[in-house]
């Protein structure tokens, strides 16, 4: 492991520490007894207080220092004082320890008494100190100058989510993301909670991938040796309890698809869903409006959020829109009544790309999904959608094309997906059975047949009613975040790539073309200084590590930094 020069100095200052019998990670209990924001609120001068926290500044000046601690909090300001900390004559705690041997980013815990000082700042007077954990690792932390500007900011979005543990500690807006993150999904709780639901759980690994139109992770268990899949959805295992009497249930759950990712997917996520029998999808569309009411009250304060350049008012009622009329009135195109070949034409000529996998239920997802979906940015329940969309659900009282279903609009996504469940165990079977074309003829997202949720179904299911809620969708509406990755604390990323060594004279090129990013071969070679031999050897070496590239245009070559 190649070590910068500030890891070799903490590694040293760690070896000293142990040479003077301090254990840099100890094991006993430290008697935490206070907080950085519970002093601030509830001050009282001369108060003693145990507190711990990170070390993230500090001013030494000879015998006396201020710094900062921050804790799970906040940060609050403390005052080390030599004489304070040493009172006998051994002033070796001070002067050794915490001026040579601590560094920035070191946990260490703090006996003290709190004082004002002359401007006005709460502060804890040290009296005595613990290093709790040393940081072998400097923290990137942001400088300003003189004028307030803000420099070395740790912003760079691969390595805030790879290192959302640095992330945390520097950039303090990350964790209010996450705080108001569980103050949503408790609200949720509270609201089914009050309502007599159960909290269950239900399966994740699963011989079947139903209850959801997605392409599943497929695994093997050795020991029985049969295949299984990460979950897509739990809305059939629910569905099963509601079969054994159960009246409401709802479930936090992790779900998986092996899908693409971009700003608003990622492979693993959670979604909340809720079964509810004797009810029907307008019953949970009032439900809807009085939950999404509470969860931005309870997360900001108010029914109103801003989401970009959007003002968003989540306070009942919400507009309901039928996906046909939908689509008619932002395309001009009535495709009620249409067939598989006049949709996929109808979709052609809207300018959308189809193929001859996709039937009737796709292809107008599809017309949906590019022509409409956008333009519904407050609230709104689109529904009805057509019995080729919804292999799950109940068909319409009214009109036997359609079926009793809504999906939650909001700022142009989908934030929800609820139904009439339909718990006819023949009509079922037949949905089940169209999935099964749909898959033969190349649907990899098609359902599969679950007989033991037929079987279920069989024994009768009372008439309920489902709904299914991103909660990362919904975190990032709440908290005002575009990408999905913000509300996620360990986002699935791509390998990080390893880090190169490079020999000295590699280095010496690469540091010659850092400024510009590239250079003219003759000139980088006659700066570097380099035999030929090494020269060439060099930059064959830089080649291989894909550091660097010749561009030859006429008689000129330049040499360009790929990163």
């Amino acid at each position: 492991m190649q070590l910068s020069e500030q890891e070799i100095i903490r590694r040293e200052k760690l070896t000293k520490l142990r040479e003077l019998g301090i254990d840099p990670y100890p094991a006993a209990l430290y008697p935490v007894d206070a907080t950085s924001k519970g002093i601030k609120s509830d001050y009282e001068e001369g108060k003693k207080v145990v507190i711990s926290g990170r070390l993230m500044s500090r001013r030494i000046q000879g015998k006396a220092s201020f710094a900062e601690l921050q804790d799970s909090e906040g940060r609050i300001q403390v005052y080390f004082n030599r004489d304070e900390i040493c009172t006998g004559e051994d002033k070796s705690l001070y002067n050794d320890v915490y001026k040579k041997l601590l560094d920035i980013g070191d946990i260490i815990g703090i006996e003290g008494e709190l004082f004002t000082t002359q401007v006005g700042e709460k502060t804890v007077m040290v009296k005595n100190f613990s290093l709790l954990s040393k940081s072998l690792r400097p923290l990137p932390l942001p400088k300003k100058d003189s004028e307030g500007n803000v420099f070395d900011e740790f912003n760079d979005p691969e390595m805030r989510y790879r290192q959302r543990y640095v992330d945390l500690v520097v950039n303090p807006k990350v964790k209010e993301t996450f705080i108001k993150r569980t103050k949503i999904t408790n609200s949720i709780r509270e609201f089914y909670n009050a309502a007599g639901y159960l909290e269950v759980e239900t399966p994740i690994l699963q011989p079947i991938p139903g209850g959801a139109a997605a392409r599943p992770f497929l695994t093997h268990h050795n020991a029985l040796n049969i295949p299984l899949y990460l979950r897509i959805a739990n809305e059939l295992y629910l569905k099963r309890l509601i079969v054994g009497g159960f009246d409401g249930v709802y479930e936090f759950s992790k779900d998986f698809r092996n899908e693409g990712m971009d700003r608003t997917h990622n492979p693993e996520f959670t979604v909340m869903e809720l079964y509810v029998a004797y009810k029907d999808y307008n019953w949970m569309m009032d439900t809807t409006e009085k939950l999404l009411e509470k969860i931005a009250l309870d997360a900001n304060g108010t029914s109103k959020i801003t989401v970009g350049e959007n003002e968003i008012e989540f306070k009942a009622p919400y507009a309901r829109v039928p996906i046909l009329e939908a689509i008619k009135i932002h395309t001009g195109k009535d495709v009620a009544g249409m067939g598989e070949v006049e949709l996929r034409e109808t979709a052609k000529k809207l300018g959308l790309e189809v193929d001859d996998t996709m039937g009737v239920g796709k292809l107008i997802d599809e017309i949906f999904g590019e022509k409409c979906e956008h333009h519904y940015i407050q609230p709104t329940f689109i529904t009805d959608y057509p019995k080729e969309m919804s292999p799950l659900t109940k068909e319409h009282r009214d009109n036997p094309a359609l079926t009793e279903r809504f999906e939650l609009m909001v700022n142009g996504k989908e934030l929800a997906n609820a139904y009439s469940e339909l718990n006819d165990p023949i009509d079922q079977r037949e949905r089940f059975e169209e999935q099964l074309k749909l898959s033969e003829k190349g649907d990899d997202e098609a359902m599969f047949i679950d007989q033991d949720f037929l079987r279920a179904l069989e024994y009768g299911m009372p008439p309920t009613s489902g709904i299914g809620i991103g909660i990362d969708r919904l975190v990032m509406l709440m908290t005002n975040n575009s990408s999905i990755q913000e509300v996620l604390f360990f986002p699935q990323m791509r390998p990080e790539k390893k880090a190169v060594e490079l020999t000295d004279e590699e280095k010496a090129i690469v540091d010659l073309l850092k400024p510009t990013g590239e250079m003219d071969l003759g000139e980088l070679k006659t700066k570097a200084g380099l035999s030929g031999k090494k020269w060439d050897k060099s930059m064959k070496g830089l080649a291989k590590h894909g550091l660097t590239s010749v561009v030859v245009d006429g008689d000129s070559k330049t040499v360009q930094l790929k990163q």
